[in-house]
């Protein structure tokens, strides 16, 4: 719903941008698929962190990036750069190269980065297949994603750097084990998770293209996650998130605020669509009081012990 009395969120007048999922679907497949395959470079180079927390990509001041990945003795970085549009490889012996981010199939980047990382003596070599996606194309075989509108890209950064600033505020105040704020390249989302510190029952699998393995080790203790993500074909607009695993009794029925948000029977979430936020008079508190509404909906129906796990600030 418009609100015509609020200045419009695509001007400078406010820093969340507006992101119509249906003007920029096209450009978030192709950007999903591309951020796979820079993704899977970090998975190949990495060593195994607890949760998968070793495969994400991380918000910057310019767009996405990897941070350092080892090459035997040396380091290297990929960064998404979505101001200048451009993906950019740096090296810890001070080679440098870049990539324009442009219209061009999924197979024409993943051929012309392989290139440039050999050219670079990094042989990195990944699993082609695309993640968590049904019926995925190899990337050297994808023709049919070639879509990138470079302002809609920088309006979905714009949205990413607003949740992971705002995301961070949350997990500040969250003492018990904790994830970083981070962007998973195989759901294209920006996730936070809280842990109670107990064990969960085994998770079923059955993600697409995802061993069912990774899935039970990165569900391996009881959760409440939240995060944002730009849609999808199931949801068809950017909201952000919050589920709980395992999902307590009566989670579903919580009463989870602000007034826009609601429990998703399909996707066993609760979302607030990115409007609501992008829209209010505070966007911050708007999604600060979802966040916590939603995890307080998990930790008092999971019976959490809250009193250990959260910060108490001076008065």
């Amino acid at each position: 719903m418009a609100h015509a009395d609020l200045p419009d969120p695509g001007t400078n007048s406010s820093p969340w941008p507006a992101l119509d999922y249906a003007a920029w679907k096209d450009t978030c497949v192709t950007l999903h698929l591309w951020t796979q395959i820079v993704g899977k470079i970090r998975l190949t180079q990495t060593p195994w962190l607890n949760h998968s927390w070793h495969v994400p990509l991380y918000v910057t001041a310019r767009g996405l990036a990897t941070s350092p990945m080892p090459f035997g003795a040396r380091t290297f970085q990929i960064d998404f750069d979505l101001i200048d549009h451009r993906l950019l490889i740096e090296t810890s012996d001070g080679a440098v190269t870049t990539l324009p981010l442009k219209p061009r199939p999924v197979a024409d980047f993943y051929r012309d980065l392989m290139a440039q990382l050999a050219a670079l003596g990094l042989g990195v070599k990944i699993h082609t297949t695309p993640n968590e996606i049904v019926d995925g194309i190899p990337f050297e075989q994808d023709q049919q994603h070639a879509s990138y509108d470079a302002a809609q890209a920088h309006n979905f950064w714009l949205a990413l750097v607003q949740s992971d600033r705002v995301l961070k505020q949350f997990r500040a105040r969250f003492i018990g084990k904790c994830s970083p704020v981070h962007f998973f390249w195989g759901s294209f989302d920006l996730a936070v998770t809280r842990f109670s510190g107990r064990t969960a029952p085994q998770h079923p699998g059955g993600v697409p293209h995802c061993p069912d393995w990774v899935m039970r080790e990165a569900y391996s203790h009881e959760v409440s996650s939240c995060g944002f993500w730009p849609g999808g074909e199931m949801l068809p607009e950017p909201v952000f998130y919050a589920y709980a695993y395992p999902e307590p009794p009566g989670f579903s029925a919580a009463a989870v605020r602000p007034a826009g948000a609601r429990y998703n029977p399909d996707l066993h979430e609760f979302i607030l669509p990115y409007d609501e936020v992008r829209r209010a008079d505070a966007p911050d508190a708007r999604l600060l009081d979802f966040l916590q509404s939603s995890y307080e909906a998990a930790a008092n129906l999971g019976t959490w012990d809250r009193a250990a796990l959260e910060r108490t600030l001076p008065a």
